[in-house]
């Protein structure tokens, strides 16, 4: 009897690999959804909108945008913690989502690592420090942090919400520079930077490539990019350690994730799409003149990536003491 039991199991264990196997194979049979924890329009949605018609060709299927934004992306991040780990819900994620978020939050329910199964980063992402010249009216990062100096509480900044990586850039500035400015959260990127362009608001650290057209218009000032080396897209621009702070670095990721549990020839299979069209001459040009710069790692390279980096945030979140207000 027991004999005909371990034949019976490894019998069932056979047939559970090969179903795997034929899912893997049969996969994908079905357009695939793209959720996404911030706005139409954000800097998020254009790297994405960007890549989405090589992707698409590549795994042979349609990709569906859904937009899930608030609180710093969690709503979107909860949503595919608890999909199905089938290939057809995946999350277009962040260095904030899944960096930052893990310190910032106390209560998330979800686990940024356990929940979730890294995917493919797409690219590396630099801020540029942009004012309203008419509410501060500097032309260099020393001439803004000696007026902010000056006039302690009296400018307040933007952010695209609350944890996100525009929110912790200005506030590892601010530590840095020894700045004292109010903070004020908004839902996205495009009700932020028109936020500054209104003048409620003095300024942000936004991503280069959805600042540029407002930045060409004579609309907003750039004083600084918050990454080690100047970017193409605005190379007259000067960073920021460059032009008035030495030593400061901050830049973030957009990349893509699954559901805890994700089948690894699922995840190499869309590791690969992403990879091809990164290595798309017209696809890497047109990301890298948005401000972008493309990043191709494998899966597990790319898992590495998410950890070294939460760990990265949490130590910022910890010196400046940033909080989701």
């Amino acid at each position: 009897m027991r004999m005909i039991a371990r034949v019976l199991k490894l019998v069932a264990m056979w047939l559970i690999a090969a179903s795997a196997a034929v899912y893997a194979q049969d996969w994908p049979s079905k357009p695939i959804t793209l959720v996404m924890g911030f706005p139409a329009g954000s800097g998020v949605d254009v790297v994405g909108r960007t890549l989405q018609e090589s992707i698409e060709k590549t795994l042979n299927t349609r990709i569906v945008t859904e937009y899930r934004a608030g609180a710093g992306g969690n709503i979107a991040s909860d949503y595919v913690a608890k999909a199905r780990a089938d290939g057809y819900t995946l999350l277009l994620g962040t260095a904030a989502t899944h960096g930052v978020n893990a310190a910032l939050y106390r209560n998330l329910p979800f686990d940024v690592e356990a929940d979730f199964t890294p995917i493919a980063p797409l690219v590396d992402v630099s801020n540029v420090l942009t004012i309203n010249p008419d509410v501060i009216d500097v032309k260099t990062v020393k001439e803004f942090i000696d007026n902010v100096k000056a006039n302690p509480g009296k400018y307040n900044y933007a952010s695209t919400g609350n944890g996100t990586g525009t929110h912790l850039a200005f506030a590892e500035f601010n530590a840095k520079a020894g700045l004292t400015m109010v903070h004020v959260p908004y839902k996205g990127g495009p009700e932020a930077i028109q936020g500054v362009i209104k003048g409620d608001v003095c300024c942000i650290f936004n991503q280069v490539q959805t600042i540029i057209p407002h930045w060409r218009s004579g609309r907003v000032r750039l004083l600084g990019v918050s990454t080690k080396s100047r970017v193409n897209a605005v190379s007259e621009i000067p960073t920021i350690a460059e032009a008035g702070l030495p030593g400061f670095e901050s830049y973030t990721w957009f990349g893509l994730f699954g559901p805890k549990g994700l089948d690894p020839q699922t995840a190499n299979a869309v590791n690969a799409a992403v990879r091809k069209a990164l290595e798309t001459p017209a696809i890497r040009q047109k990301l890298i003149e948005l401000g972008n710069a493309p990043r191709i790692e494998t899966v597990e390279q790319f898992r590495a990536t998410v950890r070294n980096d939460r760990a990265r945030w949490a130590a910022v979140v910890k010196t400046t003491g940033a909080t989701i207000d």
